[in-house]
């Protein structure tokens, strides 16, 4: 259900294409596992996230949707769950994510291109949030939808959920860059290649900020920041950057 492409940019593929690569319990597994690895892996600086064939992620699994009634409210708080670890654990990776968005994205499959850090979008591919078309609840995926865009857009999307283009996406701050046809993997790996190249300490704490930020006050927002900006003054990652300024030559983070 999930391949990956290990490097300094590694590659996470949802490998489902005759599905459309649906978040069945078998590909968010999948997916948890791969995060766990590239995580642990020293030599990936970044990670990027794309769908085999056709489109990104056509969200819930149709064999799950057809029996997703039936089933016992232990079993499907069991489900709410899998699918709560892997979004929290996408949205708070530590290493930077791009998502690169090749073809349709809804519901959950939109929920997964939300949760990483930036987005590459197709110029002909859509994202849209549609649970409500079919008696869902985007519930999870709300999160960090109202965090990404605030909460207008947020209610405009949930609310009829439409299907959105790529210019559209970019307006409402969904997406950060949007590709020519057929290129969204090749300019998701090129921006995360970019983002690769700088402190890994600078971007994790970068990260653990802008998850904490939200939540806090002004002062209490401030007073973290001051702690941040104290703490990396002691890192190596600065050191060497600040030698490597003065010499006038690359950093070797």
């Amino acid at each position: 259900m999930v391949q990956v492409e290990r490097g300094r940019v590694a590659t996470i593929f949802l490998n489902d294409p005759e599905r459309r690569n649906p978040l069945s319990p078998g590909m968010v597994e999948g997916l948890l596992k791969a995060l766990d690895a590239l995580e642990e892996d020293p030599e990936v600086r970044a990670v990027v996230l794309t769908g085999r064939g056709k489109a990104f992620s056509a969200g819930a699994d149709l064999a799950f949707l057809e029996r997703v009634t039936e089933l016992g409210a232990e079993e499907n708080y069991r489900h709410s769950l899998s699918l709560m670890r892997l979004f929290h654990r996408l949205y708070t990776f530590p290493k930077p994510t791009v998502a690169a968005v090749n073809g349709v994205a809804v519901a959950g499959g939109a929920g997964l291109a939300t949760a990483c850090d930036l987005v590459v979008m197709d110029r002909e591919a859509q994202i849209g949030y549609t649970e409500v078309k079919i008696g869902f609840v985007a519930a999870l995926v709300s999160v960090i939808l109202s965090r990404a865009v605030g909460e207008k857009a947020a209610k405009d999307l949930l609310l009829t959920g439409r299907l959105v283009g790529a210019e559209e996406a970019k307006a409402l701050g969904l997406v950060n860059r949007v590709a020519p046809p057929g290129r969204a993997l090749e300019e998701a790996v090129a921006l995360a290649e970019e983002v690769a190249k700088n402190a890994p300490t600078s971007l994790r704490l970068t990260k653990e900020l802008l998850l904490a930020l939200p939540g806090m006050g002004l002062e209490d927002g401030f007073r973290l920041a001051a702690l941040a900006n104290a703490w990396v003054r002691e890192t190596g990652d600065l050191k060497e950057g600040i030698r490597a300024f003065f010499e006038k030559r690359p950093p070797k983070f």
